[in-house]
């Protein structure tokens, strides 16, 4: 699969990089305090990451003083296995080097069906911030070459923590968790319960 740079004007649709706030301390806290599991492990609010200078800039500058958190998504993994999008844009921190495959929300069927060949890959560099737009699709990280790789995320307070009422029809059967909105991939190892709505390859970075 192609990896293309963040810089490349094909991202402009997905997300831009974040300028203006030095993510030196956030970087340095995901190095020290968050784990690198063999699998994907995600958390959506560590204290020790909150803790950091960037989390007031982040909710000030870029989220408009809206209450944030600050968790992670570390691991190993090189496929899409699902895709996922919020009502709100979502920045990832890179603690490492790590890809990003992305798609967009429009592409999506009424049937809630996605073709995964319109999707992209991206590097994201060591030390990188970017905001991925509300319409993006995406989801875990992977890391490139098949290296673990540990990345910050930052969404609006609330988001990714468990429903607390049933859903069912329309769009509304793709909640998957507050603000998650997800379709899978029939051969991505996903909740059974979910909406496997995605057609074509399991993506691959490696591929």
């Amino acid at each position: 699969m192609e990896i293309l740079s963040i810089t490349d004007e094909r991202f402009r649709k997905y997300g831009r990089v974040v300028q203006g706030i030095d993510f030196a301390p956030l970087v340095d806290a995901v190095k020290k305090y968050t784990p690198i599991p063999d699998g994907v492990a995600y958390e959506p609010s560590i204290e020790a990451l909150e803790a950091t200078p960037v989390k007031d800039e982040l909710q000030n500058k870029t989220y408009g003083e809206l209450p944030i958190e600050i968790g992670y998504c570390n691991g190993h993994n090189v496929k899409l296995n699902a895709v996922e999008y919020h009502r709100s844009s979502e920045i990832n921190v890179a603690a490492t080097d790590a890809v990003l495959i992305v798609g967009m929300q429009q592409d999506i069927t009424d049937d809630f069906t996605y073709d995964t060949s319109k999707m992209e890959a991206f590097l994201v560099p060591e030390g990188t911030a970017v905001e991925i737009y509300a319409t993006t699709l995406h989801y875990a990280p992977c890391g490139p070459e098949g290296k673990g790789f540990q990345v910050a995320i930052v969404l609006p307070k609330g988001t990714n923590y468990p429903l607390t009422t049933e859903h069912s029809g329309w769009e509304d059967r793709l909640l998957a968790a507050q603000n998650k909105w997800l379709i899978t991939h029939p051969d991505g190892g996903q909740d059974p319960k979910a909406h496997a709505g995605l057609v074509g390859k399991n993506l691959n970075i490696l591929e």
